[in-house]
């Protein structure tokens, strides 16, 4: 199916989810996020605002923060993010899109820092593809570091599929973290852009 017919079909089944089984799903996934072992190491995280039904991200904050670790969210300014540094939920406001997005006037930090990115998605694969909204927002974003820490998608267990349409600068994720599984792909490395093979 193509990326816009695929991205059109499983947006419209993420905004249709009841809101109880919205929070269950981003509960569970949350949970089992936490409990890996490059959440458990690391001393600074990347996380995302949660819109239209993507898993939500406040409890990954709320255990982050308790353990002393520095959490960034991001910015869009322009064509690109930019990452800030978040202490308190009521840090962030509507931005872009209607995104909650930490203070303009904060400073910026290099997503280099960050230790573990969660990043969200329309659809992941279980070869670590991810199809985003289709703005390129973090495939700009991830390409142009020079190294990144552990990359990790997280979504509901229906955005994982078998296979997605893919190209060959797609980076891809080390960890695929849904509601009922945790998938690790094999051939993905912290710190290198990994293309599909």
């Amino acid at each position: 199916m193509p990326k816009k017919s695929l991205r059109s079909d499983l947006l419209a089944h993420r905004r249709a989810i009841d809101h109880a089984l919205w929070q269950d799903a981003s509960t569970a996934a949350q949970l089992r996020l936490i409990s890996l072992e490059a959440f458990q190491r690391a001393a600074c995280i990347a996380l995302y605002s949660p819109i239209q039904r993507e898993i939500d991200t406040g409890l990954l904050f709320s255990k982050a923060r308790s353990k002393g670790k520095r959490v960034l969210y991001p910015l869009v300014c322009g064509a690109t993010l930019q990452f800030r540094e978040v202490n308190a939920p009521e840090q962030c406001t509507p931005g872009a899109f209607g995104i909650l997005e930490p203070c303009r006037l904060g400073e910026d930090h290099a997503l280099e820092t960050a230790d573990l990115i969660v990043v969200p998605g329309v659809a992941f694969d279980l070869q670590g593809h991810r199809i985003g909204f289709g703005k390129g927002y973090y495939d700009r974003c991830l390409s142009q570091l020079q190294r990144h820490g552990v990359l990790v998608g997280l979504c509901h267990d229906f955005q994982l599929l078998e296979r997605i349409p893919a190209e060959g600068h797609d980076i891809r994720m080390q960890h695929i973290i849904t509601d009922k599984r945790l998938i690790s792909v094999s051939g993905t490395e912290a710190g290198t852009g990994s293309t599909p093979d």
